[in-house]
């Protein structure tokens, strides 16, 4: 097997992850038979969107507002052909489980309105992935996020846990789907306060009549927009791309841990492949802890599990033999092989962090170099590391004792310099071993507020616009998207020291794969 990193732990004993047996794979096939419970569909068709608007169920609408919102995506048929040629990978897998729940065909178009149908979009609201989830919703529907893996932009779990709140909205608001769609946007409450409002003042109760906010007055016309487009593209002279009537993906379960690089490997894909299909994954693997699922193209899934057959269990990922030394706490032996403290405990069978010298401990580790991981956290930061500047690179590593500070003053270069060289805050924990850059021309960052922060930043990080509330400071809007406070200011050109002002708009570059809970 080439690439794959012979077992150097021959003869030792495998945490018990380890040792686990992969099961047999699960193939989810989206689209079989299902089309068969619809009375009206166009059966001759090999085009999602032909079929998908014979299926439309909702009555139509007529309104203003629907008008406005028609319009601009006549207007902007590049955006339309972008968004359902990003659409294919997923659109099949979304559209096949509506038709099992039985739910309207119409929410398919839902993620064009919340993400474009971009799983790695990230808003001001912290919400994240295809449909747009926040942390405290995504948590009442049961999708997981911590440091290795983000169900948000889980395809496929994402999928399940925003369904199952459209249909809890749906029951919450008496069978009307526009009061559910708009409360998908905005939050059951606030659709609740506004039909009871209309209710005792006498008033209709239907979504068209309520004092909803601006942006959810114009979220549900935007989907019914939509709608009318994909029903008669030719009514509004739009020619909508071609998206397939098949399965564009299977899901996977391996069973364990599986090392990113070596599912790709094994599949026959590149890397940047299987961050694609599974964007929920932050680091080089799956999480220890599961979820175990890998997404896989179709047409890699026959090779991927006949390679996997041959891999030993305790291979899918590589095991580190580790002995701690003097001093050495586990939370920095986490950091240095790029794993996390429950991973080390889980793996290793210990009750708490305590650890001792002359102790040994089996560390997963990559079987790749970090750089091949195309779209992880570290990656993304090394991109940000070496960015070429004006003049010349130090690596320093972090010794006991030391701070932003004093090793800003050991190079004569700022504390706001140095956290931004590395991706951090001034405020940051600055953990023992931990490689920062140093660039000694101290007016590099400082002379180019204006040069765009995408240049050095990898392809999960979105720009955020942020509207300053009551009570905001910006010590309290970088620790909500986990983002410098010099950063925000060089960002927007704002003097940091100043007291920020209700209604004023900041533009943040935020990763979302840090700003999972």
């Amino acid at each position: 097997m080439s690439g794959a990193a012979a077992n150097p732990l021959a003869g030792q004993e495998m945490p018990a992850a380890a040792r686990q047996e992969p099961p047999a794979l699960t193939l989810i096939s989206p689209l079989d038979g299902l089309w068969d419970q619809l009375e009206t569909v166009e059966p001759a068709s090999d085009d999602l969107l032909a079929r998908l608007r014979y299926g439309f169920e909702l009555p139509p609408e007529q309104d203003r507002r629907i008008d406005a919102e028609r319009k601009w995506f006549v207007e902007h048929p590049d955006y339309l052909d972008r968004v359902f040629t990003r659409a294919q990978r997923y659109l099949p897998h979304i559209t096949a489980e509506l038709l099992r729940r039985d739910l309207p065909l119409e929410l398919a178009l839902l993620p064009i309105v919340e993400s474009a149908y971009d799983p790695f979009a990230y808003s001001h609201g912290r919400a994240a992935g295809l449909w747009q989830m926040i942390p405290g919703t995504a948590t009442r529907f049961g999708l997981k996020q911590n440091w290795w893996y983000d169900g948000r932009r889980d395809v496929v779990e994402s999928t399940r846990a925003a369904l199952d709140y459209l249909e809890y909205l749906y029951e919450f608001n008496e069978g009307d789907w526009l009061r559910a769609v708009a409360s998908y946007n905005s939050g059951e409450g606030n659709v609740r306060r506004a039909v009871r409002r209309n209710r005792a003042a006498g008033k209709p109760d239907d979504f068209w009549n309520l004092r909803v906010p601006k942006e959810t007055a114009a979220y549900v016309p935007r989907l019914l927009a939509l709608v009318e487009i994909v029903k008669d593209p030719e009514r509004f002279d739009i020619t909508l791309p071609h998206v397939a009537d098949e399965p564009q993906f299977a899901v996977t379960d391996v069973g364990s841990q599986i090392d990113l690089a070596l599912a790709a490997e094994l599949a026959g894909v590149d890397v940047d492949t299987v961050y694609t299909y599974n964007p929920g994954y932050n680091r080089w693997s799956t999480d220890p802890a599961g979820p175990h699922k890998l997404v896989l193209p179709v047409e890699a899934v026959a090779t991927f599990e006949s390679a996997l057959a041959e891999v030993p269990a305790s291979e899918l990922v590589r095991w580190k033999r580790h002995k701690v030394r003097s001093g050495e706490a586990i939370s920095v032996i986490a950091n240095k092989y790029n794993t996390t403290v429950s991973a080390l405990r889980s793996a290793n069978n210990l009750r708490s962090n305590t650890i001792r010298a002359g102790q040994y401990l089996m560390i997963p580790v990559a079987t790749k170099p970090l750089s091949a991981y195309s779209k992880s956290a570290d990656v993304r930061l090394a991109q940000k590391q070496n960015r070429q500047r004006a003049d010349n690179r130090i690596d320093h590593v972090v010794r006991s004792g030391e701070s932003f500070w004093s090793i800003g003053q050991k190079y004569g270069v700022s504390t706001r310099q140095l956290s931004a060289w590395n991706g951090m805050a001034p405020g940051d924990p600055l953990p023992v071993g931990r490689k920062l850059v140093v660039w000694t021309d101290r007016d590099v960052v400082a002379e180019s507020p204006r040069l765009s922060p995408t240049t050095a930043l990898g392809n999960t990080t979105r720009k955020v616009r942020y509207t300053v509330r009551n009570g905001d400071s910006l010590y309290v809007i970088a620790r909500k998207f986990r983002v410098g406070i010099d950063q925000i200011a060089r960002w927007n050109n704002i003097d940091k020291n100043k007291i920020l002002r209700p209604g004023t708009r900041l533009t943040m570059y935020v990763d979302v794969t840090r700003q999972s809970s």
